[in-house]
């Protein structure tokens, strides 16, 4: 049974596609104009062995805000939506990514109620070419809200900015791959104890 979510997102702002595939390769195809932020997508597809398929079109002309922050709502939705009722899955993933002198730490709950603990250094630098740093933590809320999971990030320490975000997206594709995939003692099983997710 293929786990698969699709979704197509238009407002006045933005027009957004998303596909994902749970069970893919890693393959990407990844546009939204915002260059930095196609990189960490590409990451999260490919650390996380999601075939992923992003399409932005988006008011640049005024600033990235609202193409980042609906593309992360619709990449959350699309999560959501592959996972299906969530029978047999770990549900738990955790996973800590060092990439040079930064470190991310990143546990996953696909608990059905979206929560977020968010840390990294402080006085990173402002931008990475047009990606505005502080859009991670509205990223990771945006798409917390749309998937309905638990997310803990914890950047301890790091000094390179792009290191600093880098690493995150590493570790959090890693913890949703482990979390999303399919326990073979549990086949037939929601992993909770209220039968539901």
């Amino acid at each position: 049974m293929s786990r698969v979510g699709r979704v197509e997102r238009t407002t006045k702002e933005t027009s957004v596609l998303v596909e994902i595939d749970l069970d893919g390769t890693g393959r990407t195809d990844i546009t939204t104009g915002v260059g930095f932020y196609d990189h960490m997508l590409d990451q999260l597809g490919r650390h996380g062995l999601f075939d992923l398929t992003v399409k932005t079109d988006g008011d640049l002309h005024i600033d990235s805000h609202h193409t980042i922050e609906d593309t992360a709502l619709a990449l959350g939705a699309a999560f959501k939506q592959a996972l299906g009722d969530k029978t047999g899955i770990y549900r738990f993933g955790t996973c800590t990514v060092p990439l040079d002198e930064a470190l991310a730490q990143v546990t996953v709950d696909l608990s059905g109620r979206p929560y977020l603990v968010h840390t990294e250094p402080e006085n990173m630098a402002p931008m990475i070419g047009t990606y505005d740093t502080t859009m991670t933590r509205h990223i990771l809320e945006s798409f917390v809200a749309q998937a309905q999971v638990a997310l803990h990030v914890h950047v301890p320490y790091g000094r390179n900015a792009h290191h600093i975000v880098e690493c995150q997206f590493k570790a959090l594709a890693r913890a949703l791959r482990y979390a999303s995939e399919r326990d073979p003692r549990a086949a037939g099983i929601i992993p909770s104890t209220k039968g539901a997710l």
